[in-house]
């Protein structure tokens, strides 16, 4: 077994190893329950996860939770309701796992009522009683009513609160209340306080959940009037700030810590210093969640909960400092010869291949781009397969990877090869972690012997490096996600890579909204930083759709296409209704507008300064976008989103 990372001192934490065989892409791991001592008070963060978070069946819930590393678990009521295995079947199951069950939720709609309502109310929670003692759990989840004749009145609603607290002590349980968003009286946490506090009652609690609290805008800093010991559960979620009713963005529009715009770790901060000791528990609905692969989705769930850890208790992974640069970019054909005549059209030079494998070197200015000649069998056209990305520590880099539950790639190794960290992406694009030594031609760049005429492994000339080069290097890269994994992707880079995270943007696409999202790290004169823009796209065949793409930084653009053209390479072919429009949004010189128009050029500007840019016809659902910054732009040119893809769609 591989030597366990020390991702803490000694003293702040103790290790349980549980082995889950879990296969991953075809990887086995061994997962690792790590159980972090929470400040000074010596008590142990417990994680737990609701079987809401997650699709398929219970059983296959549980065996996800386990093998990703979760402690215990939150019991939906309707996951148990749907399966065939007995509340003490269930029990045992968990056992069997190494999980607790933590919590069983939701009961309803259960306070607030006239007299022969509550009556019923009293009967079905006896029974919920009986479940749980078969489940071997003894907290309950009570959700602040919804019902549109709820009386609106603290008194009753604490009253039945109460008989329900007597009748759940008695069987050895205890209440959580939780003030649901959109409750008819009670939906917040303070006034869900304020009634909890006037029952004064043992086995009567709160449950904080981060969604309830956050979306409706309340100071998480008022939780340090509620003394610790009354708060029995916390329910952790994010979610990205959008306009739609409460319930539907509860609902749908939940996500995991680090995949939304809530301040998660100021939450936490709160939480924590009122005097919480209890489990972190994820509550998270989310209908593309629910339709992804259930292991893969525990993984993720596990690690957005690392990340959060990680802000509130800093040095609880091992830290590594964001790659610096894009070093190369793999690209996988099924047919080669048309990138070979398209790097070549575009002033690329074949200047090495691979000691053992059919992969070539093509460079220009600081822009290396890999071409592997064996291809892909399950793509038409071209891919981007693998990245590298340049890092001043790429070990400490693999090690916070492995600490976040990311696979290390299986990449078959020869004889004299320089063995590069790789991890894996969500989409499955390989990560290399290099170092790169260009004037030794040192790390990576080592593995590829530079060419000599007459030597060149496919019968390709190389053409001589000209005076004129236009690339300085890769400005970005737009990669196509699947759509169940974009989440998971947006986490990954912020997590993994530790990129900057930019807004969500729709962009209009002739079959949908185009969905995208930045990801950056900073940059400097010498390394421009690293640029990845997560795109997914609504048409029937997302590869073709989105785009994908790669983008060349250019001292000139406007003569790097001229040369190319001369080369023979074809551009998109954008539309004269832009530039009329262009013309009337920027009030553009109209010599310059009719330069743009000849080169097919887009442009956009912003406060910092202009991007001028354009894109090749597609090789398959690839292209390669020329660009050109002027000033301070740092943006992608979004605006221009909406034309290009209407135009790639026609092309």
């Amino acid at each position: 077994m591989a030597a366990v990372p020390v991702l803490a001192p000694i003293a702040e934490l103790q290790l349980t190893i549980r082995v889950a065989m879990v296969v991953r892409r075809g990887i086995w791991s061994v997962c690792i329950n790590r159980i972090v001592h929470s400040g000074d008070r010596g008590e142990t963060m417990r994680r737990a996860i609701a079987t809401v978070c997650l699709g398929g069946t219970l059983p296959a819930k549980l065996a996800a939770a386990a093998a990703a590393g979760f402690d215990a678990v939150e019991i939906f009521e309707p996951d148990l309701l749907s399966t065939p295995l007995r509340p003490a079947q269930v029990r045992e199951r968990c056992a069997d796992l190494g999980l607790g069950i933590d919590l069983y939720q939701p009961f309803r709609d259960a306070e607030g009522l006239t007299p022969p309502e509550f009556a019923r109310v009293m009967h079905r929670l006896d029974a919920k009683l009986e479940t749980m003692h078969q489940l071997g759990t003894d907290l309950l989840l009570v959700c602040s009513n919804v019902a549109r004749d709820t009386i609106a009145d603290d008194s009753l609603t604490a009253e039945q609160l109460v008989l329900m607290a007597d009748r759940a002590q008695q069987a050895g349980v205890r209440l959580a209340y939780e003030a649901l968003a959109w409750g008819r009286h009670v939906n917040t946490v303070d006034h869900a306080w304020k009634i909890v506090e006037s029952c004064d009652h043992p086995a009567l609690g709160l449950c904080l959940d981060s969604f309830h609290i956050l979306a409706r805008g309340t100071d998480p800093a008022l939780l340090a009037s509620v003394p610790g010991e009354k708060m029995f559960f916390l329910q952790l979620a994010d979610a990205p700030r959008i306009g739609v009713d409460m319930l539907q963005w509860s609902r749908h529009w939940r996500s995991f810590p680090g995949q939304g715009d809530f301040d998660l770790a100021g939450f936490m901060e709160s939480v924590l210093q009122a005097g919480y000791t209890g489990p972190w528990s994820l509550e998270v609905f989310n209908d593309v969640f629910r339709q992804a692969d259930t292991a893969s989705t525990a993984i993720d769930a596990m690690r957005s909960l690392l990340i959060l850890e990680e802000q509130v208790h800093p040095g609880a992974l091992p830290a590594a400092p964001a790659p610096q640069e894009v070093c190369f970019a793999e690209l996988a054909a099924a047919d080669p010869e048309p990138l070979v005549g398209l790097l070549s059209g575009l002033g690329f030079t074949r200047t090495g291949r691979h000691l053992n494998k059919p992969v070539d070197l093509w460079e220009q200015g600081r822009a290396r781009i890999l071409l592997n000649t064996a291809g892909y069998r399950d793509r038409d056209g071209a891919a981007v397969a693998a990245i590298g990305l340049e890092t001043r520590e790429p070990e400490s880099l693999a090690a916070r990877a492995e600490a976040l539950k990311v696979p290390a790639a299986l990449r078959r190794h020869s004889p004299g090869e320089s063995r590069v960290p790789c991890v894996e992406a969500p989409d499955g694009t390989q990560m290399f972690l290099c170092t790169t030594d260009v004037s030794r031609r040192g790390g990576w760049i080592a593995d590829f012997p530079t060419l000599h005429q007459g030597n060149t492994g496919t019968g390709t000339a190389v053409q001589a490096i000209g005076s004129e080069e236009q690339v300085i290097g890769i400005d970005h890269l737009a990669l196509t996600q699947p759509w169940h994994r974009f989440d998971e992707a947006v986490l990954f880079h912020r997590a993994v890579l530790g990129l900057a995270v930019h807004p969500t943007l729709d962009l209009a696409d002739p079959y949908g909204l185009f969905r995208s999202r930045a990801m950056t790290s900073a940059g400097s004169r010498e390394q421009p930083g690293v640029r990845i823009a997560l795109n997914v796209a609504p048409a029937p065949d997302p590869h073709i759709s989105a785009g994908q793409h790669i983008a060349l930084a250019c001292r000139d653009v406007r003569a790097a296409v001229r040369d190319a053209r001369a080369r023979g390479v074809s551009f998109l072919p954008i539309p004269g209704n832009y530039y009329s429009d262009l013309a009337a949004r920027f009030a553009l010189d109209e010599e310059f507008l009719s330069e743009l128009r000849e080169l097919q050029l887009m442009y956009d500007r912003d406060d910092a300064g202009e991007l001028l840019h354009c894109y090749t016809l597609s090789v398959g659902p690839l292209c390669v976008e020329l660009l050109q910054r002027v000033g301070g732009y740092e943006g992608f040119g979004a605006a221009n989103a909406p034309v290009r893809l209407a135009v790639q769609h026609a092309a």
